[in-house]
């Protein structure tokens, strides 16, 4: 389907963006807070592009304070008039292996509707958590680092790259963020990207983006915390594990809490994945796994943490990995 977002709304616990789909579709990932943003580089030729000068005023932006001061932005729907149906491009099956050391823990329950990870592994030092500032305000997505050929590409959810026609500002992505610490360093976009879909129209289906961070301290983000694998055109109906950083009740963002089960279609609006998961707003970006070693902490990601119906508030949903998405990760491992 395809949707369109339409108003903001301010609430007593955060800003909300509001679309319909049926009076139902629920996003979950960005958080707003007051803030001060940059203005975008529309006139650019490439508006994900992020200059140096840009780069380091994200770096001094983004203080302790502001990363806690955020609250969620906890709707994203689109007026039924808006949606229509949208068959996702297929390719040859991908599968591209992770680069991160392997590092034993221990084996957690599967499935698991949503809770800490408190196993350990290579997931903790590659997924983080994503921020931002949003029409004036400051925000907060969650992502993951990626085995790539430049060793500097993070893949989140599209709409937190670009959302209501602007693309984002001060971004930068923390990776192994945990109650307040950056324990691998603030590392900065230099380019910010999506899928045509979700840059022209904010198709749901198409809810990817992606980012290429600049070196920190003359090393690159690979080398420094790894990179998970990818699989494309896998299929439905997988065992997967999805990672994330809500911060919405009951979570605060402060945490690394994971969802585990067997994937289905959505069988309503969208042509996505469906996972039984708790994860509230701050989530969305956050990586999903198939092939997911409890053992090492990698996998293959194949899809991030999208949206919810409101009338489902237990099951997640995350787009399909396709030829899209394939381009989108070949675009951002190319830049």
């Amino acid at each position: 389907m395809t949707g369109t977002p339409r108003s903001l709304r301010s609430s007593g616990s955060g800003t909300r963006v509001r679309r319909t789909v049926l009076g139902a579709l629920a996003g979950v990932a960005a958080l707003l807070a007051t803030g001060v943003t940059a203005a975008p580089a529309s006139a650019a030729p490439d508006p994900g592009t992020v200059a140096p000068s840009a780069q380091e005023r994200a770096l001094a932006f983004w203080t302790p304070q502001r990363m806690r001061a955020a609250t969620p932005l906890d709707v994203l729907s689109v007026d039924r008039s808006d949606v229509r149906a949208s068959d996702i491009r297929k390719g040859k099956a991908t599968v591209v292996a992770p680069s991160t050391p392997a590092s034993d823990v221990g084996p957690l329950a599967i499935p698991h509707g949503g809770g800490p990870w408190t196993g350990g592994g290579a997931v903790t030092k590659t997924a983080g958590r994503v921020f931002f500032t949003y029409q004036g305000r400051t925000a907060s997505c969650s992502g993951n680092a990626v085995t790539s050929a430049n060793k500097s590409t993070v893949i989140t959810a599209g709409h937190c790259v670009k959302m209501e026609g602007a693309w984002h500002t001060n971004w930068v992505f923390v990776p192994g963020y945990h109650d307040g610490q950056r324990p691998y360093g603030t590392w900065t976009a230099s380019k910010i990207l999506s899928t045509p879909q979700w840059t022209a129209s904010e198709d749901i289906n198409y809810d990817i983006g992606a980012a290429v961070v600049a070196p920190l301290d003359g090393k690159k983000l690979t080398d420094v915390v790894g990179g998970q694998g990818l699989a494309f055109n896998t299929g439905y109906n997988k065992a997967m594990y999805s990672f994330g950083f809500p911060a919405a009740a009951p979570y605060d963002g402060e945490k690394f809490i994971y969802c585990s089960g067997t994937t289905y279609r959505d069988f309503l609006l969208s042509s996505d994945h469906g996972l039984t998961c708790n994860m509230t707003g701050g989530s969305s970006g956050g990586p999903w796994f198939t092939q997911f070693n409890e053992a090492t902490g990698t996998g293959l990601q194949s899809s991030v943490n999208s949206f919810k119906y409101n009338f489902l508030p237990n099951a997640m949903y995350g787009p399909y990995f396709g030829a899209d998405a394939q381009n989108l990760y070949q675009s951002a491992q190319s830049s």
